[in-house]
């Protein structure tokens, strides 16, 4: 398979577009972002690891290195199919680890903005509970874009968000900044809201997705709004539906009005390539999702 820098979507910046993978579990089709992705690889069976969690199959270690499987089936609830002849690993590597998820089979790789994913609404994602991130719509297929942070988070919590290391600042003295975040995980947005107010940033714009994100800045600016009074940073994901933070980073540097205003992006997805893409948009920081620490530190430093 061609990484994602193959095929060259990681060297363009702020298109609003991502490309796709399709898979089934079970027999429904599933979606993941090829910057998740470092390798498919045909399934062998793992060596079960006692007492782990429900959802892991077991490890295996191609290349002498060792790679926890997660069967997908266990954790989206669906009866496994038994014919495993054509069942593949979806090696990822994000939030700076490894994983291996199982899958029945892989289908191909789609090119589609960001626009055209919609974001589940609450029969979906219940108390933020689900793990669809997006829905989208390829050739009258409906795929569901699944949250595999949200997954590993159930197996691991400290891969969302190393919430540890805010503890000590908490009675920080508290700021005047007003920080806007966009994150479109509810779950990983009550959390960095958690971390930032311990942290004594306790002014929060929170927004669900770069589009509204962008309309609420853009609203504010026309309301007369002023920079580094009534908004002071934004902190951004990169995947998200409607408008990705590339793409949001891309409009706010690019609009003379938002002049001064810092751009953090806040993301599973800060690779070497991911990161020189940000910064041919200007971002002025990006840090990986488990280093919260480090962000609060970055804040610090753009706001002192």
């Amino acid at each position: 398979m061609a990484t994602a820098e193959e095929t060259g979507i990681l060297l363009e910046s702020g298109t609003n577009e991502l490309e796709l993978l399709e898979f089934i579990v079970g027999n429904q089709r599933y979606g993941i972002n090829v910057a998740k992705i470092s390798e498919l690889r045909p399934y062998e069976v793992p060596t079960i690891v006692p007492n782990a969690h429900e959802y892991v199959e077991g490890i295996f270690m191609p290349r002498d290195t060792i790679i926890t499987v997660v069967d997908l089936s266990r954790a989206l609830g669906i009866p496994l199919n038994s014919n495993r002849s054509s069942d593949m690993y979806i090696i990822t590597q994000f939030n700076k680890i490894r994983v291996a998820f199982h899958v029945q089979e892989v289908l191909g790789i789609s090119r589609i903005s960001w626009q055209d994913i919609s974001k589940p609404d609450e029969t979906i994602n219940h108390g933020g509970n689900g793990v669809a991130t997006g829905i989208t719509k390829i050739d009258g297929r409906i795929i569901i874009i699944l949250d595999f942070e949200k997954i590993m988070t159930e197996i691991n919590p400290e891969t969302g968000l190393k919430i540890s290391e805010v503890d000590a600042m908490e009675g920080r003295e508290r700021s005047d900044h007003t920080i806007l975040l966009a994150e479109d995980s509810p779950l990983l947005l009550e959390m960095l809201k958690k971390c930032l107010i311990k942290a004594g940033y306790t002014h929060l714009i929170p927004t669900e997705n770069g589009l509204e994100a962008w309309t609420k800045l853009d609203k504010m600016m026309n309301e007369g709004a002023v920079v580094g009074k009534d908004v002071s940073m934004v902190i951004t994901d990169i995947e998200m539906p409607q408008m990705d933070g590339h793409h949001l980073t891309k409009r706010i540097k690019n609009d003379e009005r938002f002049e001064g205003l810092p751009v953090v992006i806040f993301s599973s997805l800060i690779s070497d390539e991911m990161r020189r893409k940000g910064e041919r948009l200007g971002a002025d920081a990006q840090l990986t999702k488990p280093e919260i620490g480090n962000l609060i530190g970055a804040i610090d430093e753009l706001l002192k």
